[in-house]
């Protein structure tokens, strides 16, 4: 399958990841035989140019069955990232089929997880027993931790009060982490989030306590209010010892309290995008704002082609160097035709550094859209 040089890059890899000449090199690699499918550019900077992303499709592959080559490239790209990775790819219209690396393994959601709120939310609002328009009182005391934007506003004022709807559009658009607890808070909790999972039949996803008790139990602390403020999470935390704060991350990693696996993850987009969750306008509302995502510019997003449109929600984890956790980012592409793929990305841990996860990342989204017959 591969030349003896892949495979002294695959090891150099495996031990430094220098550059991001891994992807490229495997790029070529994979493009050799004709009967793998097209060769795939991949990107040599975080944010490559749509136009430099174009590919020639090959034929549309039979219904219902992904095609071989995509499968393939997956594989082999997948083979020499370093570190545990999830992948899933869900064709969504006109003919269904899945596939993907480790995708019934759980992998740490992190702000992934904001979906699952989000969605329960708005579920609660299909049932009346929410509205948009509530306003959500909070204050210091409801202060999370690590991104969270609208502290300064809560700092400032004291307590603030916010509609629904706006917290919606901070805690998936912008992932603000105190955004999304107060929402949490307003639906009754992470087991009100649980039982929406349930009923909903999504399978593989769980729910974690919230980002207060997760971030801090992944660190090894007991979480205490005045971590929310400035620096001081940081700072409790680099106080924890070294072999505290590994046995902590470890424990994370092999049993995520907030994991789900990649292919739970796509079919529940599938179903979103379908309509199968949410009443019409809820779900439009909740694919809209998803479209207006800031974060992760430069994961799947960068490498979807110009014509298509995308729509995402990313999940970041902490990082014990030179490990990074819970770089995730879980999306919808659409071609210009309508067809739908939802892809999920799930590294679990990697020490990958973050340009080479990108160009991962890029490759996966570009893959789909050069097996899709425009």
């Amino acid at each position: 399958m591969f030349s003896m040089t892949t495979k002294r890059v695959y090891k150099a890899g495996q031990t430094g990841l220098a550059s991001l000449a891994l992807l490229s090199v495997l790029s070529g690699c994979v493009s050799a035989p004709a009967r793998r499918g097209p060769a795939l550019p991949t990107a040599q900077a975080p944010a490559p140019s749509r136009a430099a992303a174009a590919v020639v499709a090959p034929a549309r592959p039979a219904v219902g069955r992904p095609p071989l080559g995509l499968e393939n490239l997956i594989q082999d790209q997948w083979r020499l990232f370093p570190g545990r990775t999830g992948v899933a790819i869900m064709r969504v219209d006109g003919g269904e089929w899945v596939l993907g690396r480790r995708m019934d393994e759980l992998f740490p959601q992190q702000s992934v997880s904001k979906t699952w709120v989000a969605l329960t939310v708005l579920d609660m609002v299909d049932q009346g027993k929410l509205r948009l328009d509530q306003k959500v009182r909070i204050t210091r005391d409801d202060l999370a931790v690590f991104h969270q934007p609208i502290r300064d506003q809560v700092i400032a004022n004291g307590s603030i009060e916010v509609s629904v709807l706006n917290l919606l559009e901070q805690a998936i658009r912008a992932s603000d982490n105190t955004a999304n607890d107060s929402l949490l808070r307003t639906v009754g909790g992470p087991q009100a989030v649980t039982s929406f999972i349930v009923r909903k039949n999504l399978g593989a996803i769980r729910f974690g306590p919230g980002e207060r008790a997760l971030q801090s139990g992944i660190a090894g602390l007991d979480w205490k209010q005045e971590y929310s403020i400035g620096q001081r999470f940081y700072a409790a935390r680099d106080a924890v010892p070294l072999a505290s704060r590994k046995a902590a991350l470890d424990r994370y990693l092999n049993d995520p309290i907030d994991g789900a696996s990649p292919q739970a993850i796509v079919r529940a987009l599938a179903r979103l995008a379908k309509g199968e969750l949410l009443s019409a306008s809820s779900t439009r509302l909740m694919l809209d704002i998803m479209s207006r995502t800031s974060s992760g510019p430069n994961r799947l997003k960068a490498g979807v082609p110009a014509g298509w449109s995308f729509l995402h929600k990313t999940g970041t984890g902490q990082v014990l160097s030179p490990v990074s956790t819970g770089y995730n980012d879980i999306g919808i592409m659409t071609a210009p035709d309508g067809t739908r793929y939802a892809v999920a990305v799930m590294m679990g841990s990697t020490t990958a550094s973050i340009p080479q996860r990108m160009t991962f990342m890029q490759f996966v989204s570009r893959a789909v859209a050069s097996y899709h017959q425009h």
